[in-house]
């Protein structure tokens, strides 16, 4: 069975709020095949890494080689602080962010706990295919953030959506079948 680990954004995550409908959207589209595994992060209403560190890599280190990891708004600068900080024991066969916020000094962007260090794509280019799900007119999120991940990432792809969402309620166009092109490939 493939597993997809989703680790989910900040803000409140009951029901319908927050990653919880993108969430829905990806255990309903994927059919029993797939483990979609999407723990509950510490605080997200007031999060820090230091603690989402700490569940991701507990969270890591349970998966199977070749799982393909999710990550939504904040979880996903999490996932790439973290893959900067320490090679990952197990392989993954694909990386998924959906509109990722990128930290940076001298910005509105610079919240020291989740600033990458300047070279951080080079740890983190041995891994496998990052593609980046962002809205061209995400409100909360600029799209530009993903431009700027795109750039330090030498094995990412930038998927542009059309529209303004951030949530994506109703999921994303183009998500499922990336997931199983990835599973075409095994």
């Amino acid at each position: 069975m493939k597993q997809v680990l989703f680790i989910h954004s900040a803000g409140p995550q009951g029901e319908q709020e927050g990653s919880s409908r993108l969430l829905q959207y990806l255990k309903q589209q994927l059919d029993a095949e797939y483990q979609v595994i999407a723990p509950k992060m510490p605080y997200p209403e007031d999060p820090h890494y230091l603690p989402w560190k700490h569940v991701l890599k507990k969270e890591i280190e349970s998966l199977n080689d070749g799982a393909i990891v999710i990550t939504h708004s904040l979880g996903g600068s999490v996932l790439f602080k973290f893959l900067s900080e320490q090679a990952p024991r197990k392989s993954f066969a694909k990386i998924i962010a959906v509109a990722a916020p990128y930290w940076e000094i001298n910005s509105q962007w610079a919240v020291e706990e989740f600033l990458l260090e300047e070279n951080f794509g080079s740890h983190i280019d041995p891994l496998p295919e990052v593609v980046l799900f962002h809205s061209a007119g995400d409100p909360i999120v600029p799209f530009s953030h993903s431009q700027k991940y795109s750039e330090k990432l030498s094995n990412a792809t930038v998927r542009k959506l059309p529209g303004n969402d951030h949530l994506f309620p109703n999921g994303i166009s183009g998500l499922v079948s990336e997931i199983r092109k990835t599973e075409s490939r095994d």
